[in-house]
């Protein structure tokens, strides 16, 4: 399934509210993948709109990691990937601007990246804003519509490790 979003819902998608539940860290299923942790959290909003945020974290290298914001569309199982918040593991080439960069970096879902058929979230810009796993989880809460429970836990999450 091909599913394209303008800039304009992607932006809608992003800043749509997104209540956190009081035990929502525990609601992270957790797997164990090829070399990673991996959790995820489905999350319907009042609007009645289906994400999944996910998180990956290597075993080896604790630079390598992902923060990941889904919108699954309405009667689809397709992973439309809105946000993307990446640990400092690999170089990073923005193909419309032929920018490179090694850096954490954000990724973020764009009409024109569509539109030359690659990734929706295949344009990054480097950030200084986190530095590792739990501050680019931070972020990613901070960016995209989401409200903490009036009790946080803290920290957000430890480790992925079971």
């Amino acid at each position: 399934m091909v599913v394209r979003l303008t800039d304009e819902e992607i932006a809608q998608l992003i800043q749509e509210r997104k209540p956190l539940p009081t035990d929502f860290q525990s609601k992270f299923q957790i797997r164990r993948k090829r070399g990673h942790f991996e959790r995820e959290l489905d999350l319907r909003t009042p609007n009645g709109s289906d994400f999944q945020v996910i998180l990956r974290q290597s075993l080896f290298n604790h630079l390598d990691f992902s923060v990941i914001l889904a919108f699954r569309p309405q009667n689809s199982n397709y992973l439309f990937r809105l946000r993307r918040y990446n640990g400092k593991s690999h170089e990073h080439s923005n193909t419309i601007e032929g920018q490179t960069f090694y850096d954490f970096h954000i990724h973020h879902a764009t009409e024109r990246y569509q539109e030359i058929g690659a990734r929706e979230d295949a344009f990054a810009e480097p950030t200084d804003r986190y530095a590792d796993f739990q501050y680019a989880i931070r972020c990613m809460i901070r960016d995209c519509g989401f409200e903490l429970p009036d009790e946080p836990q803290m920290p957000l999450f430890g480790e992925l490790e079971p």
